[in-house]
């Protein structure tokens, strides 16, 4: 099947473009269990506590309840992965080396100019990144453990490292599965210690290299020892992306008191055995004063833990934490009521986080009307609901991670520290819109290397009529039957296929992969 015209993908990317819009939620009373099934219940909760439905998610909140599904997604961090995914995940062998390994297995131009010279042949680092980046695609798709990738996603863009600067490549999967993955059912402290100490965080804010006003310079053994200075880069994203918030209530004053909190805390060999190393030489030990709180001076990380624990309490950070969250899972523009209740629970559970995800899908405004179909997917999401609405069989290859790129996701290389962007607006541009719809026309027409779809499996039309495929694949695709406007759009260009084939002599069965390749780049299935 070759891609339709430019004109017709501007045409679909403009009604597309102009379609999903921020919207404000209005809470409605929370939906109890009802005897029969509602699938359009169950298509919400999918789309935003999973990466969209498949029909065996479908068949298993069908099974469960809706209820049932959600809380056993709750209450099983870290269940077994069936056995075909965990093949696929041994077969990357980077997925569970160390950092050191990484290094050694995987060296940098200059390291690995040298091995080729001794007769070795190293790998090359970039495989790295594409093994992380496939290990995420297939969890993502494959995994029962739905809401745990969400929440993966979720956090690693909260506290996000890239790994385009310099060593973090080789931290970066060690990163999201020590310091992310283990804690996205724990509390918040225990996350934002997890990521303060890492050796990917300490390198990419530069907090590595922090040392106390007035420290002379010194000649090292370590080529790469942190340099005199105060860096305020890690304790300005702690404070303003990490807990508090921007309008949190902090001063420049703060972020220097807790840059000078955080003197010391350091990268052992950050080249060659990457490591969590407290400099005592390099700590401020007098008093600081963060918050209108005293921090009594130390030669220890027990200045640090202590900025992290009042952190962590503090009803700013609730908030910042509560609004995120309502962002993702509820609406670009949470109702404030939501946030606040959200924000108390936070507070009330010690910052436990099941606790508050708890209070967030019980809430009424999970549940509006208004909350279905609200929020624009980003590349990722698009591309995994995608894989899973048309049950495609999943073996990452290069060109399916460069997909993501060509859209504006480029897997763990987000180039700020605020990560990828949560709202809407810069997702919705013709150029990504078209990459999307381009991407949907080569997966169905098996030109997505790595991926495979059988159609004619996923809907039974009443008849072999167009308008009967594209109402039925718009049901299994879309969780609902297409818009008016997407069933004229797709119905129009068949017709002009169809005219384009008999002027020529040709006679034409039902294009069922134009139909379905359509249906995933539509309005409708951008958002979730």
């Amino acid at each position: 099947m070759r891609l339709l015209s430019v004109g017709f993908l501007a045409a679909f990317v403009l009604s597309c473009a102009s379609g999903p819009h921020p919207t404000t939620v209005v809470a409605s009373e929370p939906v109890s269990a009802e005897p029969a099934f509602d699938e359009a219940r169950a298509v919400h909760v999918l789309r935003r506590m999973a990466f969209g439905p498949s029909r065996q998610a479908l068949a298993d909140l069908r099974r469960q309840g809706v209820e049932e599904w959600m809380a056993s997604q709750l209450s099983r961090p870290g269940a077994p992965l069936p056995a075909g995914l965990e093949a696929k995940l041994q077969a990357l062998p980077t997925l569970t080396m160390s950092m050191a390994e990484l290094v050694r297995e995987y060296p940098p131009k200059r390291q690995r100019e040298e091995a080729l010279k001794d007769g070795r042949e190293p790998q090359r680092p970039a495989l790295i990144g594409l093994e992380q980046s496939a290990a995420k695609l297939l969890r993502a798709v494959e995994s029962p453990n739905q809401l745990e990738e969400v929440l993966v996603d979720f956090w690693f863009n909260h506290f996000n490292v890239s790994s385009d600067k310099g060593a973090v490549r080789w931290m970066v999967t060690a990163y999201e599965r020590d310091a992310i993955r283990p804690h996205v059912f724990g509390s918040f402290r225990e996350l934002l210690g997890a990521t303060a100490r890492h050796p990917a965080m300490l390198f990419y804010l530069d907090n590595w290299r922090s040392v106390r006003d007035g420290m002379p310079e010194r000649v090292s053994l370590e080529p790469e020892a942190p340099k005199p200075g105060l860096n305020e880069n890690y304790a300005r994203e702690l404070l303003e992306l990490h807990t508090l918030g921007v309008e949190g209530g902090y001063t420049q004053q703060d972020v220097r008191e807790v840059a000078r909190c955080f003197t010391g805390w350091s990268i052992r060999k950050p080249r060659q055995e990457p490591a969590f190393y407290f400099r005592r030489r390099a700590h401020d030990p007098d008093d600081k004063w963060v918050l209108g709180q005293r921090i009594p001076g130390q030669r220890s990380v027990a200045d640090g833990e202590q900025v992290l624990d009042l952190l962590a309490r503090h009803p700013s950070t609730a908030r910042h934490v509560a609004r995120k969250l309502a962002r993702r899972f509820v609406s670009d523009t949470p109702p404030p009521a939501l946030v606040e209740r959200v924000a108390k629970v936070f507070l009330d559970s010690g910052g436990d986080l099941p606790t508050v995800y708890r209070a967030l899908f019980q809430s009424p405004e999970f549940w509006a009307p208004e909350a279905r179909a609200a929020k624009v997917k980003t590349p990722f999401e698009f591309v995994v609901s995608a894989l899973r609405a048309t049950d495609a069989e999943v073996t990452v290859r290069p060109r399916l991670v460069q997909s993501l790129a060509k859209m504006g996701e480029p897997l763990f290389r987000a180039p700020a520290p605020t990560g990828f962007p949560e709202g809407a607006a810069p997702w919705v541009n013709s150029g990504s819109l078209v990459a999307r719809l381009n991407f949907s026309l080569e997966l169905v027409s098996g030109r997505m290397p790595g991926t495979k779809v059988a159609l004619k499996t996923l809907a039974t039309p009443a008849e072999p009529t167009e308008r009967a495929w594209v109402d039925a694949l718009g049901q299994a695709l879309l969780g609902a039957p297409p818009s008016e406007e997407t069933r004229a759009t797709i119905l129009d260009a068949l017709s002009k296929r169809a005219e384009a084939a008999s002027a020529v002599g040709e006679t034409r069965p039902v294009d069922v992969p134009l139909i379905a390749g359509l249906l995933l780049g539509s309005p409708e299935f951008q958002t979730q």
